[in-house]
């Protein structure tokens, strides 16, 4: 009788040994299927990047743009930090964007297309940028000429220059400033060259954008013409000091400056300027946010995404950005978006 109570005893704890090697076991195949498919399933994680980007003086409109840029970043991915970098402006950063010396790179539109087809500066043919977005396109080619030459020889329009021949004298920027380029531009759509110019008495000063002011005001320039924007700080101030008209332009001279230079068309309203109330059709300089076309596109992809989505981070570093929109973002066509970037915009309808 004690023997067969022994037996029971020793089975049933036997038994219970056994019941929890198997619960254990139970729990530890529980556990490891949990984690593969934890492994295996899409799980929201937080991504950052640091990178530079290119721009110009460290305290102009475009290092705000960058801070801009900074910040669209940020908000999208934690951690992230755009740091910008000093540079000679946007025909340097097509050198440091080329040379794979900068992530991302400001640089004009008309930058843009000069390094596309290789002419000066540049020596050859750049074709590595591509694009995620336009920065803004109002920095209008303004001309603006001194009424009483103006009332001298009949000059009402941009155009009459070259019907007039008259021996004028012209302020633009200094060479190697992109405005500069677009100045002459102007003046060959309307078939004058700086030596037909010379031929009729007059000149051409190569001037930075200060000293531009200085030579309108002292009545050492007869026009001034330069990208500036509308209501500019430097026009207001000229126009205190001497009375003048701002040109305007047909709309076949402002397409072959267009088509020439990659610029954009743009009106100036009528009473924008007090001294000169006529609306005025121009061309105007663009800014594109810029990248090189080997970018991963998974980056670029982000990168735009975020742009995009945070674009009034962007606009509210300065008041000159107001007029940013996503549409005006998606609308460079000097070079291409880059891949990423184009499958961003084509998801959302922008392009």
């Amino acid at each position: 009788m004690l023997l067969h109570s022994w037996l029971l005893s020793k089975l049933k704890k036997q038994k219970q040994k056994e019941k929890i090697m198997f619960s254990t076991i139970k729990k530890g195949m529980a556990g490891t299927l949990v984690s593969a498919v934890l492994m295996l399933s899409p799980i929201a994680h937080s991504e950052s990047y640091e990178m530079t980007i290119a721009g110009a003086s460290p305290g102009g409109l475009w290092s705000l743009l960058g801070a801009g840029v900074d910040g669209a970043v940020r908000e999208s991915y934690e951690g992230s930090k755009i740091t910008y970098q000093t540079s000679g402006g946007g025909v340097a950063n097509v050198g440091l964007l080329d040379r794979d010396q900068a992530n991302l790179a400001i640089i004009h539109d008309a930058e843009l297309l000069l390094a596309k087809k290789g002419d000066d500066p540049f020596r050859e043919p750049i074709d590595s940028a591509r694009v995620l977005s336009y920065l803004y396109t109002w920095a209008p080619m303004q001309a603006l000429i001194s009424n009483s030459f103006a009332e001298e020889y009949g000059i009402k329009a941009f155009e009459d220059i070259a019907k007039v021949k008259p021996p004028i004298t012209i302020a633009i920027n200094k060479r190697g400033n992109i405005a500069s380029n677009i100045a002459v531009e102007m003046l060959e759509a309307i078939g004058v060259t700086e030596a037909d110019i010379e031929s009729w008495g007059g000149k051409i000063i190569y001037a930075a954008s200060g000293e531009q002011i200085s030579l309108i005001q002292d009545r050492r320039a007869d026009l001034l013409i330069n990208s500036l924007f509308v209501k500019h700080s430097s026009i207001m101030q000229a126009a205190n000091s001497v009375d003048l008209t701002l040109l305007s332009m047909e709309e076949g001279t402002v397409d072959a400056i267009n088509a020439e230079s990659g610029t954009v068309s743009f009106d100036i309203p009528a009473g924008t300027y007090e001294f000169s109330p006529n609306a005025v059709h121009t061309a105007s300089l663009g800014a594109t946010l810029a990248v090189r076309e080997d970018m991963d596109e998974e980056l670029a992809y982000n990168l735009t995404k975020a742009l995009f989505e945070n674009y009034e981070t962007i606009v509210s570093v300065h008041s000159a950005m107001k007029a940013l929109t996503p549409e005006i973002m998606a609308s460079v066509t000097v070079v291409p978006y880059h891949k990423g970037a184009l499958k961003y915009l084509e998801e959302v309808g922008l392009k």
